[in-house]
């Protein structure tokens, strides 16, 4: 297993999302602070009381009506495609990508994402100390990954459960499907046996 696990192998990455809601608010903070400031005569009495729009901003705006307007709307029109476009990054499922290993014509190969997980997932949950495993193919059709979750039995030595996945699982996937590399992320967790019933 390579040391240098693919990021896409981890998780789906939320930075862009977090990073832009995070401005958005701080911006909105910053101009509420401003306007209490304002408001409570912080930065003068006299600049206190002035309408919220200024006098000669309104004038010019009404000297350049026209301009003003199609500013607006394209404004408006770039600010709705943008949020439109970030709420369907958002919202779109992650791929899991079916992996392409013969693209002759008319001999096309192709093995599902489905089946990638599946033939790990029981490769998996043959090794001694492990109960259970959920495995998903995530990445693209060109450099797929894997994110495995693994249940070990009370008592399992990780080390050798590690070990054994490097060495029987993942070599067996990386050789089936012909991949030199095959990012993986590993979560490991300890299996609850079902609590008994006290009579």
């Amino acid at each position: 297993m390579s040391k240098s696990i693919a990021a896409k192998a981890l998780s789906r990455s939320y930075t862009g999302e977090r990073a832009l809601t995070f401005l958005v608010g701080l911006l909105a903070l910053t101009g509420g602070a401003l306007a209490l400031v304002v408001g409570f005569g912080g930065l003068g009495e006299f600049r206190g009381r002035r309408p919220l729009l200024d006098p000669i901003a309104v004038g010019w705006l009404g000297s350049h009506a026209t301009p003003a307007r199609i500013a607006a709307i394209v404004l408006g029109v770039l600010l709705f495609v943008l949020g439109l476009r970030w709420a369907v990054r958002s919202l779109r499922p992650e791929q899991r990508p079916d992996l392409d290993l013969d693209r002759t014509e008319g001999a096309e190969l192709v093995v599902t994402a489905t089946a990638i997980a599946d033939a790990v997932r029981a490769d998996a949950e043959r090794l001694d100390g492990v109960s259970r495993a959920r495995v998903r193919a995530v990445g693209s059709r060109t450099s797929p990954a894997l994110r495995i979750t693994l249940w070990l039995r009370e008592g399992t030595d990780l080390k050798a459960v590690w070990s054994d996945l490097d060495a029987r699982v993942l070599e067996q996937a990386r050789a089936s499907l012909g991949l030199d590399s095959l990012p993986t992320a590993v979560r490991v967790e300890l299996d609850t046996s079902p609590a008994e019933r006290v009579r």
